[in-house]
């Protein structure tokens, strides 16, 4: 016997007769309408870039709440209910840290993906909660190179080389396809992000509205792009966009 009509998206843990989990798709569509973000692997490390909306002109610039450092060697850019992010963000750093005390090493970015990607199922599955409102792409560098992968509220996660998701992904995602190539290098791996990131934004592009952070591969540090820094790639990319527009 069948529930009835509009029941399925009153619990997590009922499917609809299609097979549908109702509150996993909402939660989804709660990304799809975050802030912009990415993230790049190339030979010479990755690069995360983030849209930042200012809620006031009085909010502090320098505050940055849509990518988070998890270890020296693994950083995270996230989309949707950040809030939400700060459960799983503090749940990665132990795990990463964890891992350093029992086996005194860094710990993989895919082994770290996957066990987000396990307590965002787990939300899944049981009465009494809601899934996680946001996807998280996790960048780094480990024993196996530069890496980027993308969760989802279901749990699941995928590998790439690069990536977008948020309120602009798809067109950023059009750009990341049509120019992104591995053998790029750091810097031009930040001018693409700067590009993907002023084809999504409303109005000019400005270090205000982009926030940055990148893991050289000689360094394997995490390391925040200043205002400074940024304004000054943006400078590298202005003369590109208006031959283009030309």
């Amino acid at each position: 016997m069948f529930a009835a009509p509009g029941a399925y998206d009153r619990a997590i843990t009922v499917f609809s007769p299609d097979g549908r989990l109702f509150q996993v798709e909402y939660a989804s569509e709660t990304v799809k309408r975050g802030a912009t973000v990415l993230g790049i692997s190339c030979k010479g490390g990755v690069v995360l870039a983030a849209e930042e909306r200012a809620a006031s002109v009085l909010q502090d610039p320098e505050f940055m709440w849509k990518i988070f450092q998890i270890d020296e060697h693994i950083g995270v850019a996230v989309a949707g209910l950040s809030c939400d992010a700060h459960t799983l963000v503090d749940q990665a750093r132990v795990y990463s840290q964890s891992n350093r005390l029992m086996y005194d090493e860094p710990i993989d970015v895919e082994m770290l993906t996957r066990r987000i990607g396990e307590i965002e199922q787990m939300y899944t599955q049981h009465g009494g909660v809601r899934p996680f409102g946001l996807s998280m792409i996790f960048a780094g560098v480990d024993r196996k190179g530069s890496r980027v992968f993308w969760t989802d509220p279901s749990g699941a996660y995928l590998a790439y080389k690069a990536w977008s998701i948020g309120t602009g992904g798809d067109a950023a995602n059009e750009v990341l396809e049509a120019e992104y190539n591995d053998d790029l290098t750091l810097d031009e791996s930040i001018n693409l992000a700067l590009k993907c990131m002023s084809k999504v934004l409303e109005g000019k592009a400005t270090s205000q509205k982009i926030r940055m952070a990148i893991i050289p591969s000689e360094t394997r540090k995490f390391r925040r792009l200043s205002n400074e820094e940024t304004e000054k790639y943006l400078k590298k990319i202005e003369p590109s966009k208006k031959a283009q527009q030309k």
